[in-house]
């Protein structure tokens, strides 16, 4: 399969969808961050995707892997996921009524 149909295939299945009461959204610009990164990274990205579908935000946070922490500073509020030591998923989370939202800011390569 080509390189581009797999990104394709797999935007088109998790865009912006809603989990067991927990809805992940994020914006165009976002989706423009996702059409960049390498599909390894995407596929990771996609995997958090599928743990917040299995077993909810809460849970998946404390999967090993994907070292879910609280950021500081200006970025006080949000958290990050590492894809790997080099991209991270940055992200803030919500309630609305009787779910929560997480909402993905951005993916980006992180400034060591």
């Amino acid at each position: 399969m080509a390189k581009n149909s797999r990104k394709n295939k797999l935007l088109e299945k998790y865009s912006n969808t809603e989990y067991c009461g927990e809805q992940v959204i994020w914006s165009k610009r976002v989706e423009k961050q996702l059409d960049k990164l390498p599909i390894n990274i995407l596929e990771k990205f996609y995997d958090w995707l599928n743990a917040i579908a299995l077993m909810g935000i809460t849970e998946a946070r404390k999967r090993p892997g994907l070292h879910d922490e609280p950021l500081a500073g200006i970025r006080q509020g949000q958290r990050s996921v590492r894809l790997n030591k080099a991209y991270r998923v940055i992200y803030i989370e919500s309630a609305n009524g009787k779910f929560k939202v997480i909402q993905v800011i951005e993916v980006n390569k992180h400034d060591y």
